[in-house]
């Protein structure tokens, strides 16, 4: 996230941290994601770090409430630290084996070493060497016995309930902030499409989609570092057993890269998957933009991100052409 979170200083970043034995000499707040906060550290040894805070309250994905995201959060860093595989970013454990500490009620902190490489954007284009190479790690996952702890990810919406309290509250003004009545109005505009598209969602899901494989959830540009000659998957906070479409769908754009991915794999693809989870990652970023414009908010470069990233996936959804600007809205 561009914006710091106002309620978490750094004296309880300081704090937190000698869990894992570090004692910060600087730490730099880096506005760089979308979803969760980071720092940069060095540390009393010039050792860096990469340190993240989820906002326990905005991972629908790991659970609905703080509580239960704490334990789906911690379930996917403990995965991700068990994995055999050297293209994950894992995060470090504590002396007593913990990958997550609590900061206070909805916020969660995990370590990583700081990694120098490239990463890209969500949305970047990528080219055939990048894809085959994400197909590559994804075909090595997916063959992959799952560690004990990975999650259980069910086709279904994990934020469905914030689409559906926006679509039946339609017809009351939206007081969150800013973003909210131009939000509403768009979105009772685009109503019956949505609803459309969320019924085309269930009769997809319906429909049984092979043997679970662990997945990392979401493998685009931005999840992908390029360090010195080979490839790191980041965030592995989305870590889960489903169908291995749900990777794939982000990676692959043609018959030469599914090919790739069953050579490698011993997997065929499954094209109806495919199109479920294309479908259910826009659904659920709708349902995040449209949580995040009812809820209070304020005018910021991470509202303003969320604004363009509504209108493009509600144009997505619905087949349709609007602007960006939230005073144009209708």
């Amino acid at each position: 996230m561009k914006d710091r979170p106002p309620d978490l200083d750094d004296h309880t970043l300081h704090q937190a941290l000698h869990a894992w034995n570090i004692t910060a000499v600087t730490l730099t707040h880096a506005p760089v994601g979308f979803g969760d906060h980071h720092w940069t550290v060095t540390d009393q040894h010039t050792r860096r770090w990469f340190i993240t805070v989820a906002d326990l309250t905005a991972k629908p994905h790991c659970g609905p409430t703080p509580a239960t995201a704490w334990h789906g959060l911690r379930q996917a860093m403990t995965t991700s630290a068990t994995l055999p595989l050297d293209f994950v970013a894992a995060p470090v454990s504590t002396p007593e084996g913990e990958t997550l500490r609590r900061l206070g009620p909805h916020y969660a902190l995990s370590v990583f070493p700081f990694l120098d490489g490239t990463t890209g954007h969500f949305g970047d284009p990528v080219t055939r060497p990048d894809r085959t190479a994400t197909l590559t790690l994804l075909a090595h996952l997916h063959r992959t016995k799952p560690p004990a702890a990975t999650p259980i990810c069910q086709p279904a919406l994990p934020s469905r309930a914030y689409l559906t309290a926006a679509l039946t509250s339609l017809r009351t003004l939206w007081t969150g902030g800013p973003f909210a009545e131009p939000a509403r109005a768009l979105t009772a505009q685009h109503a019956t499409g949505l609803h459309h598209r969320l019924a085309e969602f269930d009769r997809r899901a319906a429909t049984p989609h092979g043997t679970p494989v662990i997945t990392h959830g979401e493998p685009h540009p931005g999840n992908l570092m390029r360090l010195e000659n080979r490839h790191i998957l980041l965030d592995w906070d989305t870590v889960g057993l489903a169908a291995p479409e749900r990777d794939l769908w982000l990676v692959a754009q043609d018959d030469q890269d599914l090919a790739h991915y069953t050579e490698i794999s011993g997997r065929p693809v499954d094209h109806s998957a495919l199109e479920l989870y294309r479908l259910r990652w826009a659904l659920d970023d709708m349902a995040a933009f449209l949580h995040w414009f009812r809820s209070p908010h304020t005018r910021t470069p991470d509202t303003e991100q969320a604004w363009t990233g509504f209108t493009e996936t509600l144009s997505a959804l619905t087949g349709t052409t609007m602007g960006t600007d939230p005073t144009a809205a209708p």
